[in-house]
């Protein structure tokens, strides 16, 4: 149990903060210190100043301890390896063996782990100077291995957030039970997802795994108009997994009895082109609009301006665009994947459909820009749904009572 009173900060780490794609957790910092419990930021790599537009994105980055610029000081990385080797010479061996323990099969591994131990030593010097009590991690792959071994030299407990999916078709490559493990806690940010991180680990630390949903503030988003029509948004990295390439197929099946609807794609990445080249096969140049990469409230305004989002990804863990569209007042048309059904509840706040399922996901379209009196009870319930389950302001002083407390003592929600 930690003592309540306890001033010393929680550092926070992931591999790029702040992250235009990640601002849920910035404003999970931001809501934990709200709940009293001081936090600093640390981050493996610096994301470039021109990514950021907004103050308090700029703001972060520049309160934010970079763990890989602090090692290429020559004179740091050594000075803070031979403090820690004098501290303790029996933890900094038995760190090192753990790395490379830790790391899976081949060559490049190996010298992949050596760098997160290296690493590891600058961040748990980093720690240690600011007499941080405790480290969390989002997302259980790179980052976490060097929070393992950091919290290990700077003799200080680690947690991790994991959101999947992805980890848990690499779970050998990232020593997923391992971490698990040697975690004070782990949060999961659906039960889905905490199902996985139980199926992978012994039983004896399922008692240890805590529910904390990804939040927003739900007074930041609204509706333009009470009026529901047909236009849709996608709002998401143009991955392949996120199935641009279906929402055009489906897109061309709508505009046949809908011809009046349209589609915008907020996003970029690897996919954009060849979704780009089926919508200009397809015809649907007028129909159908790429917009790029939106800042946050570039999103905000367009999702308060859209009448639904529709999201056909072939693996996902919950996307924080959900909860922005259902906060907007907008039913979300997704796939029945991993956790979405938990906040997207078929019929009620929106519609989920079966992955890759283009008739099923053009039919749902179509429904709702038929009935828009159905979008409008969705969004509202929709709405609702977000205020209930994904109020930042309640799921950081969850999570900071876990802080408080050393873990969730078997309780999954507060």
């Amino acid at each position: 149990m930690t003592d309540a009173s306890d001033t010393r900060p929680v550092a926070y780490l992931t591999g790029d903060y702040p992250k235009v794609s990640h601002t849920f957790i910035l404003r999970e910092v931001n809501a934990v210190r709200a709940a009293g419990v001081p936090v600093i930021t640390c981050s493996i790599r610096q994301p470039p100043a021109s990514e950021f537009k907004g103050t308090e994105e700029k703001q972060a980055r520049a309160e934010t301890f970079y763990v890989i610029a602090a090692a290429r000081n020559p004179a740091r990385l050594l000075k803070a390896h031979a403090d820690a080797f004098m501290r303790s010479p029996g933890t900094w061996v038995s760190t090192l063996v753990l790395a490379i323990r830790m790391r899976s099969p081949g060559l490049k591994a190996f010298f992949w782990q050596l760098f997160y131990f290296l690493e590891a030593g600058v961040l748990a010097d980093h720690l240690r100077a600011n007499r941080a009590r405790h480290l969390h991690n989002h997302f259980g792959n790179s980052s976490c291995s060097v929070a393992v071994l950091a919290a290990k030299l700077a003799d200080i407990p680690f947690s991790f957030t994991e959101h999947g999916p992805a980890i848990f078709f690499e779970v050998d490559r990232w020593s997923l039970p391992e971490k698990i493990a040697r975690a004070q806690f782990v949060v999961a940010i659906t039960h889905f997802c905490r199902s996985q991180l139980m199926l992978f680990s012994d039983p004896v630390h399922w008692p240890k795994i805590a529910i904390v949903h990804c939040g927003l503030d739900p007074a930041l988003y609204t509706r333009a108009t009470a009026a529901f029509g047909k236009r849709v948004a996608f709002v998401g990295r143009l991955d392949p997994v996120k199935g641009a390439l279906l929402l055009i197929e489906a897109m061309a099946a709508v505009l046949k009895t809908h011809p009046d609807a349209t589609l915008t794609l907020a996003g970029d990445g690897p996919a954009r082109a060849p979704a780009e080249a089926r919508a200009k096969a397809l015809g649907l140049a007028n129909a159908v609009r790429f917009a790029g990469f939106l800042t946050q409230p570039q999103v905000a305004e367009l999702l308060a301006n859209s009448d639904m989002l529709v999201l056909p990804s072939f693996a996902e863990g919950l996307p924080v665009v959900y909860m922005e569209a259902l906060a907007s007042g907008i039913p979300v048309v997704a796939s029945r994947v991993a956790g979405v059904q938990e906040l997207v509840e078929d019929g009620v706040t929106g519609f989920t459909v079966p992955p890759g399922d283009v008739v099923t996901l053009a039919d749902r379209m179509s429904r709702l820009m038929s009935d828009p009196e159905l979008a409008a009870r969705m969004g509202t319930a929709g709405r609702k749904a977000v205020e209930r389950e994904h109020d930042i302001a309640r799921e950081g002083a969850w999570l900071a009572d876990l802080f408080r407390a050393g873990g969730p003592n078997g309780k999954l929600r507060p």
